[in-house]
């Protein structure tokens, strides 16, 4: 998207985890300034960014999968927190930078499996290794903010978003592509954990929220602050309902549910976000319901598997089809 407002982009990350992955079939690399580099390397990172000289940041590097934390926490805790750390302290001695925005996670909150959303002012916690990595991440980013930036006038964010669908999504331990790669494969989709609800959204949804974020920050730093950003909880939806939906339209597919011992209370069962605060202070609406978000995710793969070749193309069209959708309301 950034790319399709004609910024100029910096990209600072270890190589794309998956084959295939959304980086590379968007040929992002002739597009955009690429760095490999980790996050935990302070060195390069701050050369990196010293040298680009960035009026906005986006971090959202980190170790982003729950039941990798079991495996190897140290990497989440280095990556999420550290990895933070050393991000922000670079940016408080610079001059070009105005605003930044750092994606933690819905999975900062302190789950008490209530019944309602939970908002930006309820308790932080984290009963496994990444949810307590982001909530720790949530919190170095406030000790940034009330140390430095607020006093040098740089706006400082965090971002929460749930759990997101779209296009080009090939990640380890999540539920759509464990779908894709089952009804691709012709196999049987196995889920764990049906009767779990998550907030649903469509990726572009969150990632606009963060656009107009960037945006109000870059000039006013009464934007910085904490941000849900997640969709509109008109009724709650399982997973069990999500691979419904899924194969409801590939037309294709058929699940199993399967008990998974080695994940017995690692995720929970609930878990909303309230998203007041964006729609009031910022304008910002969900504009995809779940219908839809699933038919435009199903597209994007079936695409995908029709001709990756021009994958491209239909991307910046489903881009261009949801900023029309947003442009209705402003």
């Amino acid at each position: 998207m950034l790319t399709m407002f004609d910024a100029n982009v910096c990209g600072y990350s270890l190589e794309p985890p998956t084959e295939p992955n959304m980086y590379s079939l968007l040929n992002l690399n002739k597009k955009i300034i690429d760095i490999r580099g980790d996050v935990r390397n302070y060195r390069l990172l701050d050369k990196t960014i010293n040298e680009f000289k960035p009026d906005i940041v986006f971090h959202l590097a980190a170790q982003p999968i729950v039941l990798a934390s079991y495996d190897d926490p140290l990497e989440t805790f280095e990556t999420n927190i550290m990895g933070t750390a050393n991000l922000l302290s670079i940016i408080r001695n610079m001059k070009s930078v105005k605003a930044v925005l750092v994606m933690t996670s819905d999975k900062v909150y302190k789950i008490n499996e209530w019944v309602y959303p939970y908002r930006e002012i309820d308790q932080l916690g984290g009963k496994d290794p990444y949810s307590a990595s982001k909530s720790c991440q949530d919190i170095v980013v406030n000790s940034f903010r009330e140390s430095y930036f607020n006093n040098i006038g740089i706006s400082v964010s965090s971002i929460r978003a749930g759990n997101v669908i779209g296009g080009g999504d090939w990640g380890m331990h999540r539920i759509v592509p464990d779908i894709v790669k089952a009804i691709s494969k012709n196999k049987v989709i196995k889920i764990r954990n049906p009767g779990s609800v998550r907030p649903w959204q469509y990726i572009l949804e969150p990632v606009y929220g963060m656009l107009k974020l960037a945006e109000k920050m870059f000039y006013d730093i009464k934007f910085s602050g904490d941000w849900n950003f997640g969709p509109n909880n008109q009724r709650v939806i399982t997973v069990k309902e999500l691979v419904e939906k899924f194969i409801k339209y590939w037309n294709g597919g058929n699940y199993i549910e399967i008990k998974d011992d080695n994940n017995i209370g690692k995720e929970s069962n609930y878990l909303q976000l309230d998203i007041s605060k964006a729609k009031n202070e910022l304008n910002w609406f969900p504009k995809y319901n779940f219908e839809v978000t699933i038919k435009k995710t199903v597209e994007w793969y079936k695409e995908y598997y029709r001709d990756k070749s021009k994958i491209d193309s239909f991307t910046e069209m489903q881009i261009k089809e949801y900023m029309e959708v947003q442009a209705l309301d402003e």
